[in-house]
């Protein structure tokens, strides 16, 4: 069931899904480089987009996709191998697995709750970078996942922008 005024979205290109997931995988390329290394405050780009197709396209992208993405980014940042390919494993898990909850939600919602798993999903990092002997974090590392919840608002606006359907009514088209 919908609710109320709910729009009733076109399906999902795999063109745009798969385009949006190298885009963001090229923008954070960019930040990086735009950054001169791995600005701890810069918001994860790649992880918002994949939580939510995740998200809202569990059948299309999931882990598998996620840890392949992530994959790249630690060789991108010569990171730890593994850093960003666990953490972005277990955030599509996490939103794969409550895909048909969050939707129910309003964006401002959305927005805390995914704050929270983005949270989770830095702190993955952190810690598997600890166990790994590169010692504490900066206090500038806790900006991002805040950012990153703030940006997951307009993610949804502008990732489900192509699947929404005409406002104008068609006699022809019952919906």
């Amino acid at each position: 069931m919908m609710h109320t005024g709910q729009a009733l979205l076109l399906p999902a290109s795999p063109r745009f899904i798969w385009g949006t997931l190298v885009g963001a995988l090229l923008a954070n390329m960019a930040l990086d480089q735009w950054s001169g290394g791995r600005a701890w405050w810069l918001p994860d780009l790649l992880a918002i987009t994949l939580v939510f197709w995740a998200a809202h396209q569990p059948r299309r992208v999931g882990v598998t996709a996620a840890f392949v993405f992530g994959f790249f980014m630690d060789v991108h940042q010569s990171s730890l191998l593994g850093q960003h390919a666990a953490a972005y494993a277990i955030m599509a898990y996490v939103a794969a697995s409550m895909h048909r909850r969050i939707t129910w939600f309003g964006l401002s919602s959305q927005a805390m709750q995914m704050g929270a798993l983005f949270f989770a999903g830095h702190c993955v990092q952190w810690l598997v970078r600890l166990l790994a002997g590169d010692g504490l974090m900066p206090p500038a590392v806790l900006v991002a996942p805040v950012l990153e919840g703030l940006l997951w608002p307009f993610a949804v606006v502008l990732l489900l922008a192509p699947q929404r359907r005409p406002h104008d009514v068609d006699e022809n088209r019952p919906l």
